[in-house]
């Protein structure tokens, strides 16, 4: 049992390398490694995680759900990926972020293979808020990866790139499960992105490392001598996990500020996400096949709309993320309200509207994530980014059976005010930090130090 708990420990230092250019070789070697592995494994969690979405006709017609019975199930998946999301963030912080992630991907491709064996409601569910909970595996460990192999003045373009990784998802599930469903039937859509997942899990396994240090070479901040938010003589700083939640997350009202903002956020995007097809089927007389096919076109604004927002961060705003980050909530805003008052039978002005959506939205989606990471230390990244992920999934879970429900009463205007409104909240959260680029806490704190001392900052 203590061996295998000893490969969730972190990975220990080994010798430092002298060889510059051995380092600098190793490093770009690495890089590029590390990110297109962590980019395969979380698009495949996406796998694991949108299968029951498309899998969903077939349950109806099998099983004899309704749509309240399915909608209940994909809300417990919200909340509990939400929870877990924070709750694993600690955990992730502490261990190894290599084993972390892959065991995550194994045990969410059986939690989809369990699913696709059972019949009752209970067990759906049961199967489904335990997929839930292990997918909050996947984000907090590529957190700490993007947080400790890139520094922080070419992270929010390194981060943007990973950040395909949803839109690759994504854009894939759907073909994988359709052929399943075309050529089997529901249980089979669930079986295959399963056991895709567990083989990825071993590719994990294989292809990652936990820290630049763990092989042998220098912090990331010391091979490009970039200490921004960071104090030199702690780049190797170990906390504990009560260190971790209290003083860089709890204590810290820009994690606060990011949280309540990644709320609204999520409220906008998984509704628009969600309810976009259903509205254009109903409001403008699209068929249900052009419907969907207009609903990808928000996926690939998203695509382009992440890349653009951090590569801005870095060329344009200095690493200041927050400031992207404002600029996308304005654009969220108009865009939406474009999409609102477009007339029907104005097919470009809809797929027009509904690219910069995606656009704007994912900017944000991005860089609220790469905000939380480098406001709080490197080393609770993943607590801090898992925190701020509750609170967006909690906005998740509200644009299901709430925001259906308001829609369903009040209609699809009053759907379109409370869209609004939330980019009007999301905007007054963000706006505060416009110019923060770090957040500085005393290594020692102020009432302890000796006088004549200087506090030195983390």
């Amino acid at each position: 049992m203590s061996s295998l708990l000893n490969i969730f420990r972190p990975a220990a230092n080994s010798p430092e390398i002298q060889d510059q250019e051995i380092i600098k070789s190793d490093y770009k070697y690495w890089r590029v490694r590390i990110l297109y592995s962590t980019l395969i494994g979380y698009a495949l969690y996406y796998f694991t995680r949108k299968s029951f979405t498309f899998a969903m006709p077939g349950l109806i017609e099998d099983l004899h759900f309704d749509k309240a019975d399915l909608g209940l199930i994909g809300s417990i998946l919200y909340i509990s990926y939400g929870v877990s999301k924070f709750a694993n963030g600690i955990i992730s912080d502490l261990s190894s972020p290599r084993y972390f992630m892959a065991l995550g991907l194994i045990l969410t491709g059986f939690c989809n293979i369990l699913f696709g064996m059972s019949s009752s409601f209970i067990f759906l569910a049961i199967f489904w808020g335990l997929n839930g909970w292990f997918q909050g595996f996947g984000w907090p460990p590529c957190t700490r990866f993007l947080t400790q192999w890139y520094s922080q003045n070419e992270r929010g373009s390194w981060w943007s790139t990973w950040s395909i990784a949803h839109n690759v998802g994504a854009f894939t599930i759907p073909w994988i499960v359709g052929a399943s469903l075309y050529f089997f039937d529901w249980r089979f859509a669930m079986f295959v992105p399963g056991a895709i997942c567990i083989l990825g899990g071993f590719f994990l396994i294989n292809r990652l490392r936990d820290t630049p240090q763990s092989i042998g070479l220098p912090p990331i901040e010391v091979y490009r001598n970039d200490f921004a938010g960071v104090n030199p003589k702690g780049v190797d700083q170990k906390l504990t996990a009560k260190e971790i939640f209290m003083e860089y997350v709890v204590k810290n009202k820009y994690i606060w500020l990011l949280s309540f903002a990644s709320f609204f956020l999520y409220v906008v995007r998984t509704g628009l996400g969600d309810w976009t097809a259903l509205f254009l089927y109903e409001q403008k007389g699209y068929s249900r096949l052009a419907a969907s096919g207009y609903v990808s076109i928000f996926e690939v604004g998203g695509f382009f709309g992440g890349l653009s927002a951090g590569w801005a961060s870095d060329k344009l705003f200095g690493a200041r993320r927050v400031s992207v980050c404002v600029l996308c909530a304005i654009g969220i805003l108009i865009s939406v309200s474009m999409f609102w008052f477009v007339p029907k039978g104005y097919s470009w002005l809809d797929s027009s509207a509904i690219f910069l959506m995606g656009f704007m939205v994912f900017g944000p989606q991005v860089l609220i994530g790469v905000a939380a990471a480098e406001l709080s230390h490197k080393n609770a990244a993943a607590t801090a980014t898992g925190f701020a992920g509750c609170f967006g999934y909690m906005g998740a879970a509200m644009s299901g059976y709430p925001l259906g429900k308001i829609t369903q009463l009040l209609g699809w205007d009053m759907f379109f005010i409370v869209l609004i409104l939330c980019c009007v909240c999301l905007i007054l959260f963000l706006a505060p930090m416009w110019s923060v680029k770090e957040y500085h806490r005393p290594v020692v704190p102020l009432k302890d130090l000796k006088k004549g001392d200087t506090p030195e900052f983390a």
